[in-house]
């Protein structure tokens, strides 16, 4: 098989983890970090992370992404919601329910699969930028080949083949091993703040926190906290003064988030950085915190996390770490995916 590959972006660690890798850093999360994440399991207490998934609510904070439609599913040429089975056997006593959903997978409480941001790159060397996602893997021969739509207005609808990258990947790797916490809100109040590597540094100094190789890091801003209290009517003025957002232009701060070893970075907030980067000369990534986690370093980004109870907590009891079981659908192909994130302490 011929190398996928001549050149990687500078700062990526395509190939480390083997040519066919779609884990990325989540291959650092091993059975002894795995370990460290139960052995804070201390007091029995959980913590659901995730936002109802009818929220934020319409779809101002993202015009491409709407709340989910749950409808009934057919029995025949009826609703088979509330169904008397006696309709079919008059000797048969259930009533039962069947539904169906169409769900955007990015509305909500969500991961980002590695195939949801790649970048323009000559990784073949010919002098050409094409289309290219984590680990060399191409647009169109082995990434994102799928939602074949009949027509504009039905998104979701033919069939769907899987490429690589897919969620799938992240969901076969369990996602369950040691959150930590870093609490913007307490460091710097619940405004809307920039947060550089140096505001990072004085705020994992303050609680203190550590972030070691393996870890999952949460990042709380009270951006969902702001949203929640808005009942699905979401303020975006408001909003846009609320919660921190990371400096996705800071190099110092891009270091920190490679050198850390963290393998997944979460947010309570939109995008966790913020949107769009910094101007910067040249061509340049829209969003360079994603291009940095998703395409250089297989990093999952984490959005729209529910955070304020169990940052609550772990502020009075003077902790920052966490287990954290947060496995993604098993949705072959799909490029993102809600997730119903589970913190226990």
């Amino acid at each position: 098989m011929a190398k996928r590959w001549q050149r990687r972006p500078d700062g990526s660690n395509w190939g480390e983890f083997g040519p066919d890798d779609e884990r990325g850093r989540l291959n650092l999360l091993t059975p002894a970090k795995v370990r460290e994440g139960l052995a804070e399991a201390r007091e029995g207490l959980t913590f659901c992370l995730s936002l109802p998934l009818d929220r934020p609510g319409g779809n101002k904070l993202n015009p491409r992404r709407h709340p989910p439609r749950l409808m009934a599913a057919r029995r025949e040429d009826r609703r088979n919601y509330n169904y008397p089975l006696s309709r079919e056997d008059p000797r048969w006593s259930d009533v039962v329910c069947d539904d169906a959903v169409l769900l955007w997978t990015q509305y909500s409480t969500q991961w980002d699969a590695l195939s949801h941001v790649g970048a323009e790159f000559d990784a073949d060397g010919d002098g050409r930028a094409e289309a290219v996602y984590y680990n060399g893997f191409r647009a169109g021969e082995d990434v994102l080949v799928a939602h074949e739509a009949n027509e504009d207005t039905a998104p979701l609808a033919g069939p769907v083949r899987a490429g690589r990258l897919g969620i799938e990947n992240m969901a076969t790797a369990c996602v369950q091993g040691r959150g930590v916490m870093i609490d913007f809100v307490a460091a710097f109040g619940p405004e809307r703040r920039l947060i550089g590597y140096d505001e990072l540094a004085a705020a994992c100094a303050a609680q203190p926190v550590a972030v070691e190789p393996g870890d999952m890091v949460c990042l709380h801003t009270g951006f969902a906290t702001a949203l929640l209290a808005m009942d699905g009517e979401p303020d975006l003025e408001r909003l846009a003064a609320t919660g921190a957002v990371v400096d996705g232009s800071d190099q110092r701060l891009l270091r920190w988030v490679d050198e850390s070893g963290l393998v997944a970075l979460i947010a309570d907030n939109y995008a966790v950085e913020s949107l769009p980067g910094a101007p910067s000369a040249g061509r340049h990534p829209f969003l360079p915190l994603h291009e940095l986690c998703l395409f250089k370093l297989g990093i999952h980004l984490g959005e729209l996390w529910y955070l304020h109870d169990l940052a609550g907590w772990l502020r009075h009891a003077g902790r920052s770490r966490f287990l954290l079981t947060a496995p993604p659908l098993r949705l072959p192909g799909a490029v993102g995916s809600p997730v119903t994130p589970v913190a226990t302490v």
